[in-house]
């Protein structure tokens, strides 16, 4: 079995022997991770436990500059959660996971998961890259959890997987002051 983008909305894959290229496309919402884009991760990550390939994370890329767009337009890896999908979502779809089990099954694919990360990469988009096994990311990405902006909690990986990676002080500076990383 093999993926076939044409039945992916919210992803574009691109498939060789041994990797799966998969960009987040949602640029009309800045990549933001609402239902359907779970799902198809779910998909790839069903394939990918089958048919075990490097997964390389990547979102919109940022354009080459132009006279109309000079330097300085990022890409968009992703800016979080749909907010949209959020205000719907009750205290049973909280304890269900939602994002973070996508998160978890990324985490624990059984070969190497890359986040190519360039512009912002915020809330669930940060959580996303923190689940990949290696990011590597552009001089313009702008990486953080700023939920608490928003008087909520990051609840789909950060709070356990960000110590472990920046360690504790530097955790805490993201995840209770909102901190984005350059």
């Amino acid at each position: 079995m093999s993926l076939t983008p044409e039945d992916f909305t919210t992803l574009q894959l691109t498939e060789t022997a041994d990797r799966v290229w998969v960009r987040l496309h949602r640029p009309e919402v800045r990549n933001a991770i609402d239902q359907v884009m779970v799902d198809e991760l779910h998909a790839v990550c069903a394939y990918l436990e089958r048919t075990p390939k490097i997964m390389i994370l990547a979102g919109t890329p940022s354009q080459a500059p132009t006279e109309d767009k000079p330097r300085g337009s990022k890409g968009i890896f992703a800016s979080g959660a749909d907010i949209a999908q959020l205000r719907e979502r009750r205290r049973d779809d909280a304890l269900a996971g939602i994002n973070s089990g996508i998160f978890d099954r990324i985490a624990k694919l059984p070969m190497p998961v890359v986040a190519a990360l360039d512009g912002f990469a915020l809330g669930g988009g940060a959580e996303l890259a923190y689940a990949a096994d290696f990011r590597i990311g552009t001089e313009d990405l702008r990486m953080g959890n700023p939920e608490t902006n928003l008087g909520i909690m990051a609840a789909a990986g950060a709070t356990w997987r960000l110590k472990e990676l920046v360690g504790e002080p530097l955790a805490k500076e993201i995840l209770l002051a909102g901190k984005v990383l350059t």
